[in-house]
């Protein structure tokens, strides 16, 4: 028993004496380890006698619990510890400029996704427009039923929807499918019907990540999106037409932009339009503008008297409209990039190439000012 005290004694004194997680580890290797001190007194059990050998195994296991709560706590410690010093001793004054290219440093580049996000925000900021933003993970009511998405509705089905554990309650979780509960968040703010109620409009766009499960050349689980929506009691069809047409030209910067409003269904909206951009092919080289070929580009409609309704508001004051489009396709399209893959590679010769100086900010008229 004096054996088992003096040990406990020196291995208690040992951990606390640790000064980093290296040492702490040589004290765990010197009383735990095969050959440590604790581990000895284990292997003289043997020789004992049964009645001797049970009281004593048991003041060895407690010995053995209490060396190793002791390491377990000094670990926690010593490891806060030297993360505050690496984090100290990583720390960067992000304000001092930026050393001059040939000296080790190449300047950055913006990623497209983020520079289309900028030259949309710039052209919608201009028509009224501010952003709203939401969660990624979302909640059934939300992401679907708040939209006029029935029960039996194919978007609901595994193979385009990551769904989740659902909440305690028993609320069901998915990864968002689109930026549109943004919507139906905003619209149940009681600061936007309180701005409504008193005559006022609503005017949002929502870029952000959304989530399907889909993956190839032109479409990936992780992609990017961006909603719009107009609510108030006057705004009708050629409201949208209008929006939609200055948007793609500006974006596009061609004056004479070609678009063509075609019927669709969304279950969101109605009536639904789909909306194409005029383009050629010539040599298998898109080219987009006049031509002899359409180009798919967003989806819009008038917002679904059943979306505003199940928003707290009355569809019989209170109509809108909506659009959507992916961020990264229009990316693709205005700058020729060929695979969407390539967004998310992280390749730096790839992003070179593509990229765009952080100096470069995008106009108004969705080009970037120089």
């Amino acid at each position: 028993m004096d054996d088992l005290s003096t040990i406990k004694s020196a291995a208690l004194d040992a951990v606390i004496a640790a000064t980093d997680l290296g040492a702490l580890e040589a004290v765990r290797v010197a009383v735990l380890g095969k050959k440590g001190s604790v581990t000895g007194l284990m292997k003289t059990l043997g020789a004992m006698a049964p009645e001797q050998r049970r009281e004593f195994g048991a003041k060895v296991n407690e010995l053995k619990g209490e060396v190793e709560a002791a390491l377990e706590a000094r670990k926690g410690t010593l490891s806060t510890s030297a993360l505050a010093t690496r984090l100290a001793s990583e720390k960067v004054d992000i304000s001092l400029p930026i050393r001059p290219e040939g000296q080790g440093v190449e300047r950055g580049s913006l990623h497209p996704i983020g520079q289309v996000m900028d030259e949309v925000g710039a052209i919608f900021g201009e028509m009224g427009f501010t952003w709203a933003d939401g969660p990624d993970i979302e909640d059934d009511w939300h992401n679907f039923t708040a939209l006029n998405i029935p029960p039996n509705h194919p978007a609901r089905q595994m193979q385009d929807t990551f769904y989740l554990p659902p909440r305690a309650d028993g609320t069901p979780m998915v990864l968002r499918t689109h930026t549109s509960p943004v919507q139906a968040r905003t619209m149940l703010s009681k600061d936007v019907q309180m701005r409504l109620a008193d005559g006022g409009s609503l005017r949002i766009i929502v870029p952000g990540r959304t989530y399907r499960i889909d993956s190839d050349a032109t479409h990936a689980p992780m992609f990017h999106q961006v909603e719009g929506l107009v609510i108030d009691r006057t705004t009708h069809m050629g409201h949208l037409k209008g929006c939609l047409v200055d948007f793609c030209r500006a974006f596009f910067e061609i004056d004479d932009l070609p678009l063509r409003f075609r019927p669709s269904y969304f279950p969101f909206t109605e009536p639904s339009a789909e909306v194409d951009i005029g383009c050629s092919w010539k040599d298998g080289e898109l080219k987009i503008g006049a031509g002899d070929s359409w180009l798919e580009i967003l989806g819009s409609g008038m917002v679904h008297p059943n979306v505003i309704r199940n928003c707290g508001l009355d569809p019989a004051i209170y109509q809108g409209f909506a659009f959507g489009m992916g961020i990264d396709r229009i990316a693709m399209l205005k700058y020729g990039i060929p695979d969407l893959r390539s967004f998310f590679d992280s390749d730096l010769r790839w992003l070179r190439h593509y990229g765009f100086s952080a100096l470069e900010s995008p106009s108004l008229t969705g080009g970037l000012g120089r």
